[in-house]
């Protein structure tokens, strides 16, 4: 199954991904990871990626399209985590994948800056708590290995406003777009984490 999870930061896409990818055997894919995996190891597109990354730019359409296009390149279950965002984006994907579902996760904006100003990450091992839904058991120091956790200057209350702006500028479209084509389906993230997962499943077909 090839699904693609869309909604704004912080509504819950990758927490929901992680959640099902093992049990149900998909791979997760999102562009950070991507542009993260071709710079580390060198190669002609994460070379150029950083070229743009470093100068605080956005990888160009092009270059995100054919690092998505090596990855799906044989697989049949997987999960787009936050890509395409732009109707540019969605029309270039179509040209090299045929989704099954469009996930839209909803929920209030207050919701979602309450969610992303709680968040922390390690710096060492990128994982991801929350003040108050993942506490760790140490408060500010990560479970893993003892870093101190930071908050990413994106999970700050002001940055996240902008970042909502710019989603409903740039890919709140694609809800359109992709209910045109008859493969959106909605999911209500207002609810416990568990609920939010059984829905998902549900939405797509694999929970009755």
């Amino acid at each position: 199954m090839k699904l693609m999870f869309l909604g704004p930061p912080g509504v819950g896409k990758g927490t929901v991904a992680d959640r099902i990818k093992d049990d149900y055997k998909f791979v997760k894919i999102s562009t950070g990871d991507l542009f993260r995996e071709h710079i580390k190891n060198k190669t002609k597109l994460g070379i150029e990626a950083d070229k743009h990354i470093s100068q605080g730019h956005l990888v160009p359409d092009e270059l995100t399209i054919e690092m998505v296009r090596g990855k799906l390149k044989g697989l049949n279950n997987y999960i787009l985590d936050g890509f395409p965002r732009t109707i540019p984006q969605a029309e270039a994907l179509g040209k090299i994948a045929k989704l099954d579902y469009v996930v839209n996760f909803i929920a209030k904006d207050k919701t979602i800056i309450s969610r992303l100003s709680g968040r922390r990450i390690c710096p060492q091992c990128n994982t991801i708590y929350h003040i108050t839904n993942i506490p760790t058991k140490i408060p500010g120091i990560c479970d893993k290995d003892g870093s101190e956790l930071i908050q990413r200057e994106d999970d700050k209350p002001e940055k996240i406003k902008e970042r909502l702006i710019v989603y409903e500028k740039q890919t709140a479209p694609l809800i359109d777009f992709y209910k045109k084509i008859g493969i959106l389906v909605n999911v209500n993230t207002e609810q416990p984490i568990d609920r939010i997962v059984y829905d998902t499943l549900k939405v797509i077909g694999l929970k009755e």
